[in-house]
């Protein structure tokens, strides 16, 4: 913990004010979210009007919204101006509404004509994380006249690192980048240096799809298209490595049972902390009640043979940790794009041989052991279980995550926990089963 909320808490302003110039934007933010509201609105107060901008932007949305309803109009009205439109559309996707009102009010016609055109893209759209604010350049220009437009429109853009090139009917052409124009020569064409067919996303394409275009092409900045190829935005890397920490993230929570927190973890109430956790906690809670009803169904079988208790904590644990495992590998690849929807049936048939040899081996083991201590017909209802059940959990577990983005689902719905939760019940239907049939019962 740093010095920094002891400082406020003792009125020592100058002492934070000394702590907030030694920092940079990103660890101010850091501590502004780790605050109660009212902290944070008073260190965010202690800050200049440059650096608060760039503190301001470093910030989630939940707590920008939180600085927002603290600060009175003038400097409400100058951060939210100031704002670049990409994240001024982002911070106001899951605003309130009278905030919303509130920033659009204080906009200038120009800002609030660009938020609103961000704002009219689908949720979760590259358009809604595109910067609108571009330099293009026409491909017919010289290098000296593309640098003069450069320098007279730059200071508007986001960023001029990456420049697209446009015909006269601002359909996207190419790119060039400005260490190509910089280092030519004056009188050389831009058509010359374009580099043509660029990746490109369309406005209207999923966010998470585009950001992980840029990172497998290494390409700094996106070009964004509209439906008639028409430039209408650039993707940024900075937005890009955004987009991607919150998909992860929400993957990350989904596939350990929750839902993903919208605020700094430090700064959330022990009721948010529960309320992201428990609507998941209840669904497998009622899942598991087919593990009861299993149980229930073969209480005969136990009866007959007592030690079949013994094993179920082992085989219906390796099925769950079996399936668990398929499952995070089969989300990781369809995140990165190393598998497709279309890849089912390899998935199934890769997923049902690595089942069955993870199989052999345990039930190797599981045999040698269960000899020891139960006798060898016990011991290989164990082997044989052991054998099914992971060629099942592990096909069960790499193909559930394909079908639900078929069924247009987040494949992290289909969480590890709930692919623990069925294999648990259909394990002990295997094992019961199979020490019917060996045992004769």
């Amino acid at each position: 913990m740093t010095h920094l909320p002891m400082l406020l808490e003792e009125q020592d302003l100058a002492g934070a004010l000394e702590w907030l110039e030694t920092q940079p934007p990103y660890a101010i933010a850091d501590e502004i979210a780790r605050m109660d509201e009212v902290q944070s609105v008073i260190t965010f107060r202690l800050l200049d009007k440059d650096r608060a901008l760039e503190v301001f932007e470093e910030l989630d949305p939940v707590d920008q919204q939180q600085i927002l309803e603290g600060l009175r109009d003038q400097a409400f009205r100058d951060l939210v101006e100031n704002l670049d439109p990409d994240d001024r559309a982002r911070m106001l996707k899951e605003a309130p509404a009278k905030v919303a009102k509130r920033v659009l009010a204080g906009l200038s016609a120009h800002e609030r004509q660009m938020t609103a055109a961000l704002l009219g893209y689908p949720e979760g759209s590259v358009g809604r994380f595109m910067t609108p604010e571009t330099v293009a350049l026409q491909q017919d220009l010289a290098v000296g006249e593309a640098l003069e437009v450069v320098r007279r429109r730059g200071a508007r853009a986001e960023t001029i690192y990456t420049l697209p090139v446009v015909d006269r009917g601002r359909r996207l052409t190419g790119i060039v980048e400005l260490r190509e124009l910089v280092l030519s020569e004056p009188t050389a064409m831009v058509s010359e240096l374009v580099v043509t067919e660029p990746p490109r996303a369309q406005a209207t394409e999923p966010a998470e799809a585009a950001a992980r275009l840029m990172r497998e092409t290494n390409v700094l900045d996106l070009p964004v298209v509209d439906s008639e190829d028409r430039l209408v935005g650039l993707l940024t890397s900075d937005d890009a490595f955004e987009v991607i920490e919150a998909a992860d993230t929400e993957d990350v929570a989904r596939q350990a049972g929750a839902e993903p927190l919208e605020r700094h973890y430090m700064s959330a109430s022990v009721f948010q902390l529960s309320r992201t956790r428990m609507v998941w906690l209840l669904l497998l809670l009622v899942a598991a009640t087919l593990t009861v009803s299993v149980n229930q169904a073969f209480e005969s079988t136990l009866e007959s043979v007592t030690q079949l208790a013994l094993f179920v904590p082992l085989l219906i644990g390796t099925g769950g940790n079996t399936g668990a495992q398929a499952a995070t590998a089969a989300v990781r690849a369809l995140a990165v794009g190393e598998v497709r929807t279309s890849d089912l049936i390899r998935v199934i048939w890769r997923e049902c041989r690595t089942g069955l040899l993870l199989g052999l081996m345990l039930a190797v083991v599981g045999f040698a052991v269960g000899a020891v201590f139960v006798g060898a017909d016990l011991a290989a209802v164990v082997a044989i279980t052991l054998i099914v059940i992971c060629t099942w959990a592990s096909t069960v577990g790499g193909t559930m995550p394909l079908l639900a983005k078929k069924l247009r689902i987040d494949p992290a719905v289909v969480s590890a926990p709930m692919v623990t939760t069925l294999v648990d019940a259909t394990g002990l239907v295997i094992y019961f089963t199979t020490a019917k049939v060996v045992l004769g019962i």
